[in-house]
């Protein structure tokens, strides 16, 4: 009885941070009161402060709306500026103001990598070679050239896969063994609700010298996963921490940010070198031949050989966009783990990421709770059918 008396005491929340929330979440007065399950006149009046949500109101004001309980007694509206450079933009021109589902796949990303830095520290790992090996005015070639030898990308990775997507596989696991952690997600954490936005942005790097991740966005196409993944190391290489959404419609010289057309040519000259991609290509055949042949011998998406024909002036512009549509109708967003969700834990967290959690929760370095908000897991139970999985010895 007592907690249901607390329960229903009003909740002195700030009224202009209940109606920034609302916005913030977009939804219009109507929308909100249908998702909190309150009359739109109760709501408009918590907004005005003629009158105050009991302290359940109030949890699933925090739930709906997507922001931190706490925020609804702040005295002004929280700043929510990006903590990490926007490639997004042309220099000096106004950054795109984040979504909140942004935000907090960032925020989640930037807790991810705290703890996996903490973790080396702890063990004494060193640091990762190529992070800031280059300057971010370094020869595209050399850099290039570099991700190719430490990724292996080489005619004997092309001969052992049978394809783009095992092709993209390899090159996940093997940045992975590297020691670059690969978020892939198309949602925040774990709430199939909350979807991300491929017009907000493609993937974003976060460099650091014993931990450095790499997010990418997979309500992408999957064809253009490779393309940006690689695109992310190159910020990495380059030391560049930041958030990319490449204009895949238009060519790598024609993005906007002047990095961002950097990153791309490095991505481009590290999976289809420019003299092999020369040397292979026949202007006695049509553009379809010319992918398809391509496409078996370097392994690589349609999307990327298309992309670097744009490039090369082997296509226009218009053909380019023509072809590039058909492309993207026939492979849209990226294919779930065939249902398995902890393969799908594994990939939105990054395969490292989650042994290294599992593995300390089973020795007693982290609780289990925390290992599973870590991953993003709500039931206890899930985390341990994981940790059954990664570690059946134990």
């Amino acid at each position: 009885m007592a907690t249901e008396n607390w329960a229903r005491i009003d909740a002195l929340v700030t009224p202009k941070i209940l109606t920034w929330a609302r916005e913030r979440a977009e939804l219009d007065i109507e929308e909100a009161a249908r998702k909190l399950g309150v009359a739109v006149a109760r709501l408009t009046a918590w907004e005005n402060g003629d009158s105050h949500p009991n302290f359940k109101q109030a949890e699933k004001l925090g739930n709906k709306l997507n922001i931190p309980f706490g925020y609804l007694y702040l005295k002004d509206i929280p700043a929510e500026d990006l903590p990490l450079a926007d490639f997004r933009t042309v220099a000096g021109a106004p950054s795109r103001k984040p979504s909140p589902a942004f935000l907090d796949v960032l925020d989640d990303a930037l807790r991810k990598q705290e703890w996996y830095h903490e973790h080396l520290a702890i063990e004494e790992y060193d640091p990762i070679e190529f992070v800031g090996k280059f300057s971010p005015d370094a020869d595209i070639d050399a850099v290039a050239e570099d991700i190719r030898e430490t990724l292996g990308i080489n005619d004997d990775l092309r001969n052992r896969v049978s394809g783009w997507e095992p092709f993209l596989t390899e090159l996940v696991r093997t940045a992975e063994t590297k020691g670059i952690l690969v978020l892939r997600s198309g949602i925040v954490g774990s709430n199939t609700y909350r979807s991300l936005s491929v017009s907000e942005f493609r993937g974003f790097t976060l460099s650091d010298s014993l931990a450095p991740l790499i997010f990418l966005n997979a309500k992408d196409a999957r064809t253009a996963q490779i393309f940006t993944l690689v695109h992310e190391m190159a910020h990495l290489w380059t030391g560049q921490t930041g958030v990319s959404n490449s204009d895949y419609w238009t060519s790598s010289n024609a993005q906007r940010h002047e990095f961002e057309r950097k990153a791309d040519a490095i991505a481009a000259e590290a999976l289809v070198p420019k003299a092999e991609f020369l040397m292979n290509w026949n202007y006695s055949v049509s553009l379809d031949r010319n992918i398809s042949s391509m496409t078996r011998k370097f392994k690589v998406s349609a999307f990327v050989i298309l992309r670097s024909a744009l490039d090369l002036q082997r296509v226009d512009s218009d053909t380019y966009q023509t072809k590039l549509r058909e492309l993207w109708q026939t492979h849209s967003t990226v294919r779930s783990s065939g249902g398995n969700p902890y393969a799908n834990i594994s990939a939105r967290n990054s395969s490292t990421f989650t042994v290294a959690v599992v593995a300390a929760a089973a020795e007693g370095q982290v609780s289990y709770r925390e290992a599973a908000s870590l991953l993003n897991i709500a039931k206890l139970s899930t985390f341990y059918n994981l940790e059954a999985r990664l570690l059946p010895g134990d």
